[in-house]
């Protein structure tokens, strides 16, 4: 069998799209399921559109994802250059399409931009493109070699017939037939000498040995002129996977609008790595039974590109959210709180134990944005409702909780230990002595000291960062609001 070839060739247009990072992912996979290669190419023909310091983003964020390339512009195995600037300047992208004119599979056009502007319209994927309508096709050998030699501006097209169909192959879709008519006569080498997109595509497919295209289905509509141009030169099609669409929460294409849609957006609001590329496997393809977290070396295990589905991915951030919850969960500790401390150091001023308060968050976030929210209140208490005493679960209510604060006041300011199992101890001896349950004193004594609902760990714990003093006061706080009310 001949040995897999996948190539990620990006555009160096900016941050990459998730719908890029599942491209480059699933080539990735593919390639190193088998034991084959993964290639990175940059294909900057596209100068409009080129953005400075984009090249190094598509190398960052390879890096951290852990989705190494065996060839590339900095390895270079054989196959390059890896850059389409520096291939055009070999000169092989005008030596094949001049090898189709010569085979009447393309021609010279030499229609100016009023013409083009008068021809016909039609609207494909939703967008409006013109068709050509082989005018310079019947331009006599005369007169294209005296065109060329007056330097007249010049495009160099496909020759699609009007008849007749083509049929294309992809893995998931099956075979697909399109009539001819309905394929334009694509460029192929723009009037500055740059090849398109399509072309450059099919041509470094195939001189560097590319084995699986995989790429997103908007590209569909595009393959049966890729299929003839492979035909057209006697070239082996490779094999096509399309992949779905992804969508936001109301199956629009996901845009830079919706906040996440690159992989340095998610990178920013908090999520790890290894979760982001656990999801974005997910977006479009299934593993066989239930489970959901997979290391990129189980993905490599795993992938199985049959098992891609058709059907457009919609892109959860409620999901995605609860898996980089579960992978903060099972960090080492000290990872965890290497990571968390930046976090931490952001909204914490005060001198506090920063390790204990990331215990207790570890498990009561989902992304390292949580943090803030969570632990805010041991820099300041934040104003709160008196309301918050009340609980029915816990049978407090505002006066049982003013009771509870104003016995208890005493016999925390003649405690000396205020570590969290001295603590315990002590209010475990109150609790026995009026023989309740626990929470009906623990309750109105964390929201006298924390001012919340919801904290990441119980009273005893938050009193033992806070320290005495300042425990003392938000209690005494606590009590002159309830007296108030």
């Amino acid at each position: 069998m001949t040995k897999i070839r996948t190539r990620y060739a990006p555009s160096p247009t900016g941050r990459m799209h998730v719908g890029n990072l599942r491209s480059a992912l699933y080539e990735f996979l593919i390639a190193k399921h088998d034991g084959g290669d993964f290639m990175l190419r940059i294909e900057d023909t596209d100068q409009e559109r080129y953005v400075e310091g984009a090249t190094e983003i598509i190398y960052r964020t390879l890096e951290q994802t852990g989705l190494k390339h065996d060839e590339g512009p900095d390895k270079d195995g054989g196959y390059g250059p890896y850059v389409q600037s520096e291939r055009m300047k070999t000169g092989i992208y005008m030596k094949y399409a001049k090898e189709l004119i010569d085979k009447g599979e393309a021609y010279y056009c030499f229609c100016d931009k009023e013409r083009l502007a008068s021809l016909r319209t039609e609207v494909v994927d939703g967008k409006e493109i013109t068709i050509y309508d082989k005018h310079c096709l019947g331009l006599s050998r005369e007169e294209v070699e005296a065109n060329l030699a007056s330097r007249k501006p010049f495009v160099i097209r496909q020759n699609i017939p009007n008849e007749g169909t083509t049929t294309f192959h992809d893995e998931l879709y099956g075979d697909i037939t399109v009539e001819n008519a309905e394929l334009d006569d694509m460029i192929l080498i723009k009037s500055d000498g740059y090849p398109t997109y399509n072309f450059a595509n099919v041509v470094d497919d195939h001189t560097m040995n590319i084995t699986h295209v995989v790429r997103g289905n908007e590209y569909l509509s595009s393959s049966p002129k890729y299929v003839r141009l492979y035909d057209a030169f006697g070239w082996q099609v490779p094999v096509y996977i399309h992949l779905p669409l992804i969508t936001d929460e109301n199956h629009k294409k996901l845009s830079k609008r919706s906040g996440h849609a690159s992989f340095e957006d998610l990178i920013e609001q908090g999520f790890l790595t290894e979760a982001i590329v656990n999801y974005v496997a997910l977006l479009g393809w299934s593993p066989e039974g239930n489970r959901e977290i997979f290391s990129l070396q189980e993905l490599i295990e795993q992938f199985d590109y049959h098992r891609i589905s058709k059907s457009p991915a919609v892109f959860d951030i409620v999901k995605l959210r609860w898996m980089n919850g579960e992978y903060l969960k099972a960090m080492d500790d000290e990872l965890f709180y290497e990571m968390a401390k930046p976090y931490l150091q952001e909204t914490l001023k005060k001198d506090f134990d920063l390790r204990k308060i990331a215990r207790m968050v570890k498990t009561r976030i989902e992304t390292f944005l949580d943090i803030a929210g969570q632990v805010d209140f041991f820099e300041e208490l934040p104003e709160y409702d008196a309301e918050m005493y009340v609980h029915k679960k816990m049978k407090t209510t505002r006066e049982t909780a003013l009771m509870v604060l104003t016995e208890v006041l005493p016999i925390l300011e003649e405690q000396e230990d205020y570590s969290n199992d001295g603590l315990y101890e002590t209010l475990l001896k109150y609790v026995e002595q009026k023989g309740c349950k626990n929470g009906f004193v623990m309750w109105p004594i964390r929201t006298a000291v924390s001012g919340k609902q919801m904290t990441p760990a119980g009273a005893t714990e938050i009193m033992e960062i806070l320290g005495r003093e300042e425990s003392l006061k938000r209690i005494r706080k606590g009590i002159e609001k309830l007296r108030d009310v």
